[in-house]
């Protein structure tokens, strides 16, 4: 076993992870024929000493593995996080059948969290820990198929604490990304309305996958822009999801202030309700923008909440009329098509926790591809097994 690499206590801690060799061989992907990890998606269990789980490490977990999301009607935690402490056996039994799982202790105690982890440790390693570096330990499919599992060892309670602080965004970022590979392989599996999205690929150069249970609502072009409007109503919620594209536009043209604008007169004139009430963001709440890269391109994403308005005796002032919910927005440039695109996830679910749908307009913004990326894929050698 051997340190990948390693931080000392007191300089700048970036993102490390030590990657240790299985304490017994495992088999690849491709012909691992072991169960799913079991647990719901958006959930992460935490193996910790209650000592600690209620103390300085515990918060910092919270804090920064799964901080408050607060553009929702009513803040949710980014991860719902369980906290179990390795008491016997049949909890360890559990604990290998759960997707996500953080299993976390100071080297200095001796707990059962801390015996498990220094038997999976090598003396190099556990030395190296014991000396203030810091460790965070990934283990993709460690007991069972699409499982992530994290070991966190630190010298010390504060030490851990530390751990959290200065690497918890990477681990929850790491949780979100195969959580989200995960709904994706889920929301797919049944059928996909691909007429939809070989009407899409065929009219507008684009497309992205469709549930079974979408409609399309609004396919409309112009010289220079295009807008598409998919819905999924259910007897409980609503799905909207929207795609928008301008030709010829400046890249530089992408700014916070220019998406929830033209979010705003895109939704006004697209998503109408009755009377004469549309769609329209909150500005009463927080809006979030984040600078990244989306599928490989340079680009933004907004969330916030929407609501229902109407004009005010017909003029510019906007009264609420009800209705409401959160919004994930991604606005990029694409090079290929010399594209401006804007793609737009929308829930509106008043009995529900939002966050899970969220994440489903989130993996349906991924699945976007370009009549040229999907030629790519389409000529991409397959994978012998």
């Amino acid at each position: 076993m051997e340190l990948s690499s390693v931080s000392p206590r007191g300089t700048r801690l970036g993102s490390l992870f030590l990657s240790l060799a299985l304490v017994f061989g495992l088999v690849g992907c491709e012909g691992d024929f072991r169960p799913k990890a079991d647990g719901p998606e958006g959930e992460i269990t935490v193996v910790m000493d209650s000592s600690y789980w209620t103390g300085e490490a515990g918060e910092a977990l919270r804090e920064n593995v799964a901080p408050w999301v607060e553009t929702l009607p009513v803040s949710e935690r980014y991860f719902q996080l369980r906290h179990l402490e390795l008491s016997d056996e049949q909890t360890f039994e559990r604990v290998k059948d759960l997707k996500n799982v953080v299993i976390a202790s100071p080297l200095s105690d001796s707990t059962n969290e801390t015996s498990f982890l220094r038997q999976r440790l090598s003396d190099k390693a556990e030395q190296a820990v014991l000396d203030g570096q810091t460790a965070v330990i990934s283990k993709p499919n460690l007991w069972r198929r699409s499982q992530r599992i994290y070991y966190v060892p630190a010298a010390t309670p504060e030490a851990l604490a530390q751990t959290f602080r200065t690497q918890g965004e990477e681990v929850q970022q790491t949780f979100k990304e195969v959580t989200l590979q995960r709904m994706k392989q889920n929301m797919y599996e049944e059928a996909r309305r691909s007429a939809i999205e070989d009407t899409l690929m065929n009219r507008h150069g684009f497309a992205v996958n469709v549930q079974h249970d979408f409609q399309l609502a609004v396919d409309t072009t112009t010289a220079s822009e295009g807008f598409v409007w998919l819905r999924r109503i259910l007897a409980k919620t609503r799905r909207e999801f929207f795609v928008y594209y301008a030709e010829d536009v400046d890249p530089d043209q992408i700014t916070p202030e220019w998406i929830f604008a033209k979010r705003d007169s895109l939704t006004r004139r697209h998503l109408r309700g009755n009377v004469q009430g549309f769609v329209q963001i909150d500005y009463r709440r927080s809006l979030e923008t984040e600078q990244l890269t989306f599928l490989d391109r340079y680009g933004y994403e907004g969330r916030g909440l929407w609501y229902m308005v109407t004009p005010v005796d017909g003029g510019e002032e906007l009264r609420p009329i009800g209705g409401g919910g959160p919004f994930v927005t991604y606005a990029f440039y694409d090079r290929s098509t010399d594209r401006v695109y804007m793609l737009d996830g929308s829930v509106y679910a008043p009995d529900y926790d939002k966050l899970d749908f969220l994440r489903q307009m989130e993996v349906m913004a991924r699945t976007f591809r370009t009549a040229e990326e999907a030629r790519s894929a389409e000529d991409r050698p397959v994978a012998s097994e």
